[in-house]
């Protein structure tokens, strides 16, 4: 387990310490086990009545931790853990025996993916020391991190206890069009703990892995397209992609301005709800955010409600986001079935006019390449001077060390984006404005528009492909890309399962339509029955077949 900085170097993904062991046999202790049954509501309420402590509870998390992302089925779900995890929740037990309670999250666990800065310096207060912030890549093992993130700043005043750093697709799978999703440099190879040799999904796989497997309630990831909803579905629990702007993104390693969002992830539409309250709201540092202090909520939970899919007109966009798989279709369509008998009108055939031309174009590549370069640069002058400080200065480095970050795949998106021209470059300016018109006016908004609709539904991804190291990911085909270039949300809902594999439920809408999602999202999931929304994981063995 690592404790505290990162080593030098990282077992490679083909060794024994970085990828699932078929033989390996797991029994993990009672305590953990009880430990990973709690959702962030029922250990809410047990550190209200008493029933446990948030010092015993994360105590368990991390001896959870140390069984199953170590040493028992090696999910490498989380990269860093807090040495000081334990301490710091005793304070927030500490705090409560006096009466002060700091928010909605106070003493509960969360994880936060590791492109999202966390105070590396044992000087900054209340930082719980020592937790580095890599984006998965060497090259920032070593450089630290001044300050956190305004959404850590936020986590901290709601009460939450940072005990770890979830790993992630290296540089939030932005580096090579042929990547494996889930593998970094640092952290080695995350699996999926449904099955130990299938994806874990990509960018924020460790936060979604690490929840469905109990080693937290609650978990942070970024999206900029799919790679919250992605992981989320693969792994079989809720996450929120929220509207671009309406949580923070200073702080965190960015691939582009125009598409880029943290969002949480959780056992729970509640939960997730829950987390969002507390991310969500205004940084002026970040100006996409400015409106948000208008339409954000700081309780979101209040969307919760069992009745919520009564009058709801929901569309199906059959053309381009339904088809690609027939196992998560034929789930998919069960769920349809469900949401038209708890009170919601289907509108069949929703189609968005623009999909053709958005599976087609080059846009979205041109701005986030484009962006990229400007992003990072920018984000890396803030990081301290002993780092990399462009774009070229991290190629350079990963040829230097290709033995241990090149192997399995290389950095073609990289040195695409070196060659990009600006944020003043017409051709950018053009992708940009095509990426909207496609996405909003052309697209989601007038597929919403025409059938009246609340939101559109459909299959979120399919089932969890096998991990190929050498191929790189195997993916026919996904939900998010029009709400990815629009800037809009997607909520992703397990549905079920096929041969252990969940499948999650999309639900798309407008911008800052979050509340409108939940809605839905969370009505579907008490339909469902909690059962067969979400099976826990088994951690199968690698097979054939």
């Amino acid at each position: 387990m690592h404790h505290g900085r990162v080593p030098a170097a990282a077992p490679s993904p083909g060794s024994a310490a970085a990828s699932a062991d078929p033989a390996v046999s797991w029994d993990p202790s009672p305590s953990t086990a009880c430990a990973a049954a709690l959702d962030a509501a029922e250990l809410r309420h047990r550190y209200a009545t008493g029933a446990t402590s948030a010092a015993d509870h994360v105590a368990a998390l991390l001896r959870r931790i140390e069984e199953i992302d170590r040493s028992g089925p090696t999910l490498r779900s989380v990269l860093a853990v807090d040495p000081h995890a334990v301490d710091r929740a005793a304070e927030r037990d500490a705090e409560r025996a006096r009466g002060q309670v700091r928010g909605p999250l106070h003493g509960v666990p969360v994880l936060v993916k590791d492109n999202i800065d966390t105070a590396d310096a044992a000087d900054i207060a209340d930082t719980g020391g020592a937790l580095p912030t890599t984006a998965g890549s060497l090259a920032l093992a070593d450089v630290p991190t001044p300050s956190d993130a305004h959404l850590v700043t936020a986590l901290r005043a709601a009460g939450a206890v940072l005990v770890g750093k979830a790993n992630l697709s290296e540089w939030a799978n932005f580096r090579s069009g042929s990547s494996t999703s889930g593998w970094s440099g640092v952290g080695g190879l995350c699996v999926n703990p449904h099955a130990l040799d299938r994806s874990a999904g990509g960018s924020s796989s460790g936060s979604a892995a690490a929840v469905a497997a109990g080693l937290a309630p609650l978990a942070v990831g970024t999206e900029t397209d799919g790679s919250i909803v992605c992981p989320a579905a693969l792994c079989g629990v809720v996450g929120i992609k929220p509207t671009v702007g309406l949580v923070s993104r200073t702080g965190v390693v960015p691939i582009s301005h125009s598409q880029d969002t943290p969002g949480p992830i959780a056992t729970t539409v509640a939960d997730a709800a829950l987390l969002l309250g507390v991310l969500a709201g205004a940084d002026p540092s970040d100006a996409a955010t400015m409106r948000s202090g208008r339409v954000a909520y700081s309780d979101y939970t209040r969307f919760c409600r069992p009745d919520g899919l009564a009058g709801a007109r929901i569309g199906l966009p059959r053309a381009g986001l339904w088809g690609y798989s027939a196992a998560a279709d034929a789930l998919a369509e069960e769920a349809v079935r469900l949401l038209a008998a708890r009170g919601a009108t289907i509108v069949d055939h929703a189609d968005l006019p623009s999909i053709d031309e958005i599976r087609e174009s080059d846009a979205e590549f041109t701005v986030l390449s484009t962006e990229f370069r400007a992003d990072l640069e920018s984000y890396l002058a803030t990081r301290r001077p002993d780092g990399p400080r462009t774009l070229a200065e991290l190629i350079a480095f990963n040829d230097a060390h290709a033995d241990r970050e090149l192997t399995h795949f290389g950095q073609d998106r990289f040195e695409s984006a070196l060659a990009t021209r600006g944020l003043c470059d017409p051709v950018y300016v053009e992708a940009l404005r095509t990426c909207r018109r496609l996405g909003r006016t052309h697209g989601i908004d007038a597929a919403l528009g025409a059938g009246r609709l609340d939101a559109l539904v459909m299959p979120a991804y399919p089932p969890a492909w096998k991990i190929d190291l050498v191929n790189g990911d195997q993916l026919p085909g996904a939900c998010t890309t029009p709400s990815a270039i629009s800037g809009y949300p997607v909520v992703t809902v397990p549905c079920g399962a096929v041969d252990g594999l969940p499948v999650g439920l999309a639900f798309a809408g407008t911008a800052w339509s979050e509340p409108t999602l939940i809605r839905l999202a969370y009505a579907f999931e008490q339909a469902l029955g909690a059962q067969r929304r979400q099976a826990r994981p088994a951690f199968r063995p690698a097979r054939i077949g």
